[in-house]
């Protein structure tokens, strides 16, 4: 039988949950954007994306010298949002006590295109699912300590 919650965790689940959804979608969105990036960069079509330089929005690859580099900041931002995606994919996953395996599927829908989208769905269910049995079941929970009266001995 696989680990349940602990008890005092049990309150954390709903907001671990809203993180990770925040985290999958932003995560998601900017997975997105890079692949729209590097079919313009890699492609035949050899252009990168700038804001406020010479040439308009889609300029010859390697030649943004006046505006901002949109293709490289897509990059940095979709890396490090990533990482914050991770942290939300082990919040989740530790506090939900789930299998090793979860986490790496999880972890996968920041890097495979719409998967994020599919993973998200999935486990948000399967966490609000399990959490909401899990209040349920609080008072007959073996782990939950009761205070013992005053005065009664151990």
């Amino acid at each position: 039988m696989p680990p349940k919650p602990r008890q005092r965790d049990i309150p954390k689940i709903p907001g671990a949950v809203k993180f990770y959804r925040i985290a999958a979608y932003v995560t998601g969105v900017m997975l997105l954007l890079l692949i729209f990036e590097m079919v313009f960069k890699y492609t035949p079509l050899q252009l990168e994306m700038q804001l406020g330089g010479e040439g308009g929005f889609l300029v010859p690859k390697d030649s943004i010298t006046t505006g901002f580099n949109l293709s490289t900041a897509i990059l940095i931002a979709h890396g490090w949002l990533y990482v914050v995606y991770l942290f939300a994919d082990f919040r989740l996953w530790s506090l939900m006590r789930w299998p090793f395996s979860r986490f790496l599927i999880i972890a996968l829908g920041g890097v495979v295109p719409l998967l994020s989208f599919f993973v998200e769905s999935r486990m948000t269910k399967l966490a609000l699912r399990e959490h909401t049995a899990l209040v349920a079941d609080a008072p007959n929970r073996p782990d939950q300590t009761t205070p013992k009266p005053q005065g009664a001995s151990a």
